[in-house]
């Protein structure tokens, strides 16, 4: 009986986040479609909604600059929170993301070195993009739970992924040496992370890699609810742990390379995300948390990018330096938690 409640309570908890998300959705939608360079007033924007594409300028701005934008803002931080948070269940630890463990550093470094050694043999495609950043993904993870066998203390752990980032960083100056000046500035755009000149290419590059992956993640919650309780209870609840782990690995690789390859690397919002979501639900359960994070994420990418491009407009800011902004104050705190439960 009393479980019955509980569950309930829970299910209520979940569809209250879920409409506060929705709702912020909505209005992050709205103040994107209206805030910029040039303003737009409700009924313009309706009206443009209503009618479709034409040659003036307002549509132009909405159809080509600003919806393309806000949609893939949405979609690549609710698959960079959903990537956290897979992160965050393979490990055991609410701390690891990927890009404090490294390995969005090392899907920038094959991607710059894509677009400096290769530009010129082949088409840098968004698709082509992010495969480049999946191996890279892959191969600084595969780095990391070599580590991992190791070194059973998470926050050493961190500091190994902090050191990987800092070689590949490394390794990506190295690369810029041989690059031409147009290449330089390319990368140097790309890496600080943006949303900015981006099409519907990259939109619908991201919504097709992205959602059969979102989904294959909440078709994982039953496992990884099992597995959050210790490798031994998932064997008895039948999960075959190898394949499961082997599956959580490159889920989170290609979420997280999907967002290297087509905005650059954006940080914090892996940890800090799942981490808010949790606190909201009050609950870990992967299939209540996965769906609120990606909303979450999409709801604090939106705000996150809309504060970079207004705030001191028409300069742009790039988004990873507002996410850090926001988003390092929340592991912070995490950590400072952490090691207050540890003491007592």
């Amino acid at each position: 009986m009393e479980k019955d409640k509980a569950a309930r309570r829970g299910m209520g908890r979940f569809s209250l986040v879920i409409c506060l998300l929705f709702a912020l959705l909505i209005i992050a939608l709205a103040l994107n479609l209206a805030v910029g360079s040039v303003r737009l007033s409700p009924n313009e924007i309706l009206d443009l909604l209503k009618n479709g594409r034409n040659a003036s300028t307002e549509s132009l701005i909405v159809f080509n600059i600003r919806i393309p934008r806000m949609c893939l803002a949405a979609i690549l931080g609710g698959a960079l929170a959903v990537s956290g948070f897979l992160l965050q269940s393979f490990f055991r630890n609410p701390i690891a993301g990927p890009f404090v463990l490294g390995i969005s550093s090392g899907a920038k470094m094959i991607v710059g070195i894509t677009m400096i050694f290769l530009a010129g043999s082949i088409s840098l495609s968004p698709a082509v993009l992010v495969i480049a950043a999946f191996i890279g993904s892959l191969l600084i993870t595969a780095v990391v739970l070599l580590f991992s066998q190791k070194v059973r203390n998470m926050e050493l752990l961190l500091v190994v992924g902090i050191m990987v980032g800092y070689i590949c960083s490394a390794v990506t100056d190295m690369a810029v040496t041989f690059a031409s000046e147009q290449d330089i500035v390319n990368l140097k755009y790309w890496s600080m992370g943006t949303f900015s000149g981006k099409g519907w290419d990259s939109v619908v590059t991201a919504a097709l890699i992205c959602t059969p992956a979102l989904i294959a993640s909440w078709l994982l919650s039953k496992p990884m609810g099992a597995y959050a309780l210790g490798e031994g209870y998932a064997k008895s609840m039948g999960v075959a742990v190898k394949p499961f782990r082997l599956a959580l690995i490159l889920l989170s690789s290609l979420l997280s390379a999907c967002v290297t390859a087509l905005a650059g690397p954006i940080s914090f919002v892996g940890i800090a995300v799942p981490h808010i979501t949790r606190t909201l639900l009050k609950s870990s359960k992967p299939a209540l948390v996965i769906p609120a994070a990606f909303l979450a994420g999409a709801v604090f990418c939106l705000f996150c990018d809309l504060i970079a491009r207004t705030v001191f407009s028409p300069t742009e800011l790039n988004i990873g330096t507002v996410t850090s902004i926001f988003g390092a104050p929340v592991v912070i705190l995490m950590m400072v938690d952490r090691r207050r439960r540890a003491g007592q």
